[in-house]
């Protein structure tokens, strides 16, 4: 057989596996083993840092301002390198080799995070992690839609399919790696450990099956977009300044500066702004000049466009906005909200109530992973005859898999009283996604999809709605205290509603971004988005670092009101900015 006619981009679709080609789920898959790396090591991170030495499974004891600053740092840092590792990518290794060092790096850094005696080997692996994925995160996607440039009728499909990796990656990651981590039997370094594992088989797997793509991705891309829109002087009249990449350059090193050292200096004696301008503390100080010099640049470039252009990019600096106060709440998830579970939730269940959890675990967990198993099926039954080493190696993760959740299980069902770990609330986020994408994604191609700020405002106001449950929740709990036993049912509705927050904001904001630049600036302006988000998430580890501090001087329920009524109110405000937000879009929807 002449492979390298079937491999080609134009015959991909001879080899289908659920009317996509088989190359789509090799993607499926070793997407999936990275969200379960990453994931399963983000739910983890802070429980394993504020845990005392003292506990059956001791943990460093941090103070959870410390632990939520370095988490905040990781998350940021996280979302930053993509821009770095996409560009590298595109002009330097392809598309492919980028994916196989991101992931290698990747699990060089969970395995040195499984060495959990020294900080050196917790600060090398978080680094090793954030630089992997900035490899391998925005090369992945690259990948997808280069695979479906001539089928570009399929791509929704397929980036509904890659996006269901995603998320039931996330899923097995959060409810494996944290029940081996938070279990007294096995600890902290098998779960992390666990999360290097099956990075490790992802790589691997990748690797040996690669061949699925033809030439796609193994070369640098040609310095070159589309132009789709119709005036090619909006996207060129406006090249950088040697002083706008002056300050472009100073933001950065200021801002990554202070994203490292604002841990670092809680943490140690080390602080590299160790000063004080008036009344303000040196970090603070920095951190306010690399803002007010981002806002600078933005405004001036924004003015040097053309009058429709510079109004399509302040709708997109407008959502952007919205960008940076849902991430800074959202990503409480990995943060407060998983102190809240371990240390204010009252877990262990007895009698009816653990057999309903049992039941409801089990089909939760076993329900999903047969499906992705016969999904895994239906790939071997295309591709094993040409790539069985990559399949083997694939089928050795779902095996081990298959045995840690059996093992979970058995133990749940064996024991008088079960204690639900706190990292198995953080798995109703992937599985709300699961549930209920299919329906918000039907409304959006109805007669009833909002437009973008009527979504976002929605978005926000759901968010805020799922904090108010917690408030309400936690009302209980007396001022300053360190521990309480609230019902489980407020996490659950929170995550509900967060879900549905997500649903309405994360997944149309960069197709807003696309739609309202031009070709040639797609990249900046993903960098910017990219960017939004970065901020969010190391301001979600700034105020969910507060949670003594607020809880102690008023109440656990005020902690929450904050993320309450900032996203609602937001969500209002860009609801009624909706007819202005139009004319600035210039008729896209």
């Amino acid at each position: 057989m002449n492979t390298k006619n079937l491999d080609t981009p134009n015959n991909f679709f001879e080899s289908k596996v659920l009317g996509h080609p088989a190359g789509l789920f090799v993607l499926f898959f070793t997407e999936m083993w990275e969200r379960f790396s990453y994931y399963g090591m983000r739910a983890l991170l802070v429980l394993f840092l504020t845990t005392t030495l003292t506990d059956a499974n001791p943990g460093w004891g941090w103070p959870r301002e410390h632990a939520l600053a370095i988490y905040g740092s990781y998350t940021g840092l996280a979302y930053l390198t993509p821009i770095l590792g996409g560009y590298i990518a595109d002009r330097i290794i392809g598309y492919r080799w980028a994916v196989i060092v991101g992931a290698l790096l990747m699990t060089l850094g969970h395995l040195s995070m499984a060495i959990e005696i020294d900080h050196l080997f917790m600060y090398l692996g978080l680094g090793l992690l954030v630089i992997g994925n900035g490899f391998f995160k925005p090369n992945m996607t690259s990948i997808v839609a280069q695979m479906y440039k001539e089928h570009p009728e399929k791509k929704d499909g397929a980036y509904t399919i890659f996006y269901m990796g995603v998320n039931s990656g996330a899923f097995l990651g959060m409810l494996l790696c944290g029940y081996i981590g938070e279990s007294p039997e096995w600890g902290w370094s098998y779960g992390f450990g666990l999360a290097g594992i099956f990075m490790f088989i992802g790589m691997l797997q990748f690797y040996f099956t690669q061949g699925i793509f033809g030439n796609i991705g193994l070369k640098p891309v040609a310095d070159k977009i589309d132009e789709e829109s119709t005036n090619l002087e909006e996207s060129t009249r406006n090249p950088f300044s040697k002083f706008d990449l002056v300050l472009i350059g100073l933001i950065s090193v200021i801002g990554l500066s202070w994203i490292i050292n604002d841990p670092v200096s809680k943490i140690t004696s080390m602080n590299l702004y160790n000063f004080k301008v008036g009344s303000m503390e040196g970090s603070n100080f920095m951190i306010t000049v690399a803002l007010l010099l981002f806002v600078f640049i933005l405004i001036k470039r924004i003015s040097q466009y053309t009058p429709k252009l510079r109004d399509k990019m302040i709708a997109v600096v407008v959502l952007g906005f919205i960008t940076v106060f849902f991430w800074a709440s959202f990503e409480q998830a990995g943060g407060s909200m998983t102190i809240f579970a371990k240390d204010y939730t009252a877990r262990i269940l007895t009698g009816d109530s653990k057999v309903i959890f049992n039941v409801v675990n089990t089909l939760i967990t076993v329900i999903p992973l047969l499906i992705i198993s016969y999904v895994l099926f239906r790939l071997f039954s295309k591709t094993f005859a040409k790539y069985a080493f990559g399949n083997i190696i694939l089928a050795s993760g779902f095996i081990i898999i298959w045995g840690i959740v059996i093992y979970m299980l058995s133990n749940q069902y064996s024991e008088i009283k079960s204690e639900v770990p706190a990292t198995w609330f953080g798995i109703l986020n992937s599985l709300f996604i699961i549930s209920l994408a299919p329906l918000v994604s039907k409304i959006w191609e109805s007669k009833y999809n909002p437009s973008a700020t009527v979504k976002n405002g929605l978005g926000m106001i759901l968010l805020g709605i799922g904090f108010a449950a917690l408030a309400y929740g936690a009302s209980t709990i007396p001022q300053g205290a360190t521990v309480a036993q609230v019902s489980m049912m407020w996490l659950v509705l929170a995550y509900l509603f967060h879900t549905l927050g997500e649903l309405f904001i994360s997944p149309v904001g960069l197709s807003y971004v696309s739609k309202l630049v031009p070709g040639r600036m797609i990249a900046i302006m993903f960098g910017i988005w990219y960017l939004a988000i970065a901020i969010g998430n190391k301001i979600a580890g700034t105020m969910g670092g507060m949670i003594d501090e607020i809880t102690s001087k008023y109440s656990m329920t005020t902690f929450f009101l904050i993320f309450t009524f900032i996203p609602v109110g937001l969500g209002v405000v860009i609801i009624l900015l909706t007819p202005v937000m139009k004319k600035l879009m210039h008729g896209v929807k």
